[in-house]
């Protein structure tokens, strides 16, 4: 992933690092104990500040506001009691209010029902 993501910013393609990801792929690395790894992220965001959207009050009630769209169409993805990780991502891009965003996640389905969502391997500069 790492030279798929530094293919996209050579070809002037922005990236943007939504904290919901920072926070799923950085427990995962320190239950790891992959320190070098959490590290190299910790570099990459703070080389992109602009690019890192940080979680917010106006995000999360997007988010709130999404989750309960999809219970009351039958469309959840998660249990009730979840706190709904996809959801926030879909918050997340969709108050950038960039023109032709998409998000690129290894889950598609579920946040296509929000925002254009691709599988990152499919997403090519």
């Amino acid at each position: 992933m790492q030279g798929w993501i530094r293919d996209l910013l050579r070809a002037g393609i922005p990236v943007y690092v939504p904290e919901i990801a920072d926070y799923e792929l950085r427990r995962k690395l320190l239950h790891l104990g992959h320190a070098a790894s959490v590290a190299r992220l910790d570099r990459f965001n703070a080389a992109w500040p602009a690019r890192y959207v940080p979680i917010t009050t106006p995000i999360m009630r997007l988010a709130a506001d999404l989750w309960a769209q999809a219970r009351r169409t039958g469309q959840s993805m998660a249990p009730p009691e979840a706190l709904d990780g996809d959801v926030i991502l879909a918050a997340q891009a969709l108050t950038l209010g960039v023109p032709g965003l998409v998000v690129a996640t290894s889950n598609p389905g579920h946040l296509s029902r929000f925002v254009t969502a691709e599988e990152w391997r499919n997403i090519l500069p």
